[in-house]
């Protein structure tokens, strides 16, 4: 597959992430707090989708691995807001089962001890992609436990921390990478992690004072 084919991919993913947070951004906006509304796990889904499949194709693991990760967790919380059941089965089984298909497919042609080696990225450089991936992806370990007490899809402040966290690190090993579907997504992420992390704070000021 050629090289404008598969950043084609990787920068429709990075798009879809981006009008996930967009969307979600306008709407925290107008209510005045942070919301998590349906469309936000649907985008989630369908660009994780798609980066995963970029991630295969451009033989990246950390990619792979930090979409896995929370790959399910977008699924969960399509459940908890009530928005999964009433998919069409056929495309529930395919959004379950595809990640873990391709997953197993490239494990089963690559050796093990070769998972964390790559020729053209250096041992240390894939590594920190391994290491920001995790963190970045811990965002909704978190965000998912929060919302299992809640019973509801919800943003607690340590998922805009963490995703601030990991976004930083991972615009350094896209930089080292020279890997500009990453670095323009996570560019324009950061800023509005930011912006969510104030208008939380100032939500929560406001509910004190009440």
């Amino acid at each position: 597959m050629t090289s404008l084919i598969v950043y084609s991919i990787g920068f429709i993913a990075q798009i879809l992430f981006s009008l996930r947070f967009l969307i979600q951004w306008l709407k925290s906006e107008k209510k005045q707090k942070v919301v998590a509304p349906n469309s936000f796990w649907i985008f989630s889904l369908l660009a994780s989708l798609l980066f995963f499949l970029y991630g295969y194709l451009r033989n990246d693991f950390s990619i792979m691995l930090g979409q896995i990760l929370t790959y399910y967790i977008y699924i969960r919380n399509l459940q908890l807001l009530n928005a999964w059941k009433n998919k069409p089965i056929i495309i529930r089984y395919i959004f379950l089962f595809t990640p873990l298909l391709l997953l197993v497919y490239y494990i089963s042609l690559t050796n093990t001890s070769n998972l964390f080696k790559h020729e053209d990225i250096p041992v240390n450089l894939l590594l920190l992609g391994i290491a920001a991936q995790v963190i970045f992806s811990l965002r909704f370990v978190c965000q998912w436990i929060y919302s299992e007490k809640n019973k509801s899809a919800l943003f607690p402040l340590s998922f805009w921390l963490i995703s601030c966290s990991g976004s930083l690190l991972i615009l350094i090993y896209a930089i080292y990478r020279k890997d500009p579907v990453l670095f323009i997504g996570h560019s324009i992420g950061i800023l509005i992690y930011l912006r969510n992390i104030i208008l939380l704070k100032n939500y929560n000021s406001k509910l004190k004072i009440v």
